[in-house]
């Protein structure tokens, strides 16, 4: 009898990354917000996904740095951790931002970028469980699908701050729309970044 494939403890790593990232992007998307209290509460949670994925990136490094051998070239397992953290990184300082202007009741535009974001997380764990099982090839629908999310929060940026401009008069609110617009379109772009690095393990591995 043959003996199952040992899962690879890099793979597992990357897997354990997306899925922080997963719950991450679900919880920022399904809390709802009815006061200041609650922005103050998603930053201080989204904050702590965001330190407890450095340590997991810390974790990941350290098993690189006395590991002779790797599944795939080292400098790509450490892109993919890095791009899917910066992820994290981009909706904690969103939250933030949120929090900082006071901003309780979002817009369908917000709302759309978020529902992207989060599809995109679902796609990268996908892919991360792909690449454990060494279905490289098949990990490419995935990276294609995320880029189609980001090109559709690439039209609502446009469209957003076309309408922000048409129908807010306060300067104030014009200004912090805007940043919060260009902050989640910055997520997206993580993604898409994902999904590229993901695209280069396949060329160089497949």
């Amino acid at each position: 009898m043959f003996s199952p494939r040992k899962t690879d403890p890099f793979f597992a790593a990357l897997l354990t990354i997306a899925e922080h990232v997963q719950e991450a992007m679900h919880y920022a998307n399904d809390y709802k917000v009815t006061s200041v209290a609650d922005l103050k509460e998603v930053s201080i949670r989204l904050k702590k996904y965001e330190t407890d994925g450095d340590d997991l990136i810390h974790e990941l490094i350290s098993k690189l740095n006395v590991s002779f051998m790797t599944p795939i070239e080292r400098e790509d397992i450490l892109q993919l951790a890095i791009k899917m953290d910066d992820i994290l990184d981009g909706v904690e300082h969103f939250a933030a931002n949120l929090e900082m202007f006071s901003l309780i009741e979002i817009d369908e535009y917000v709302q759309t970028f978020m529902d992207n974001i989060v599809k995109s997380s679902d796609e990268i764990v996908k892919a991360m469980k792909l690449l454990e099982r060494r279905k490289l090839v098949e990990m490419r629908d995935h990276a294609v699908t995320i880029k189609e999310y980001e090109r559709v929060c690439d039209e609502v940026l446009r469209t957003s701050i076309k309408q922000l401009f048409i129908r807010e008069t306060d300067p104030i609110r014009i200004i912090q729309f805007k940043d919060i617009y260009e902050l989640l379109e910055d997520v997206a772009d993580y993604c898409q970044d994902v999904a590229n690095t993901i695209e280069t393990i396949i060329m160089r591995n497949a």
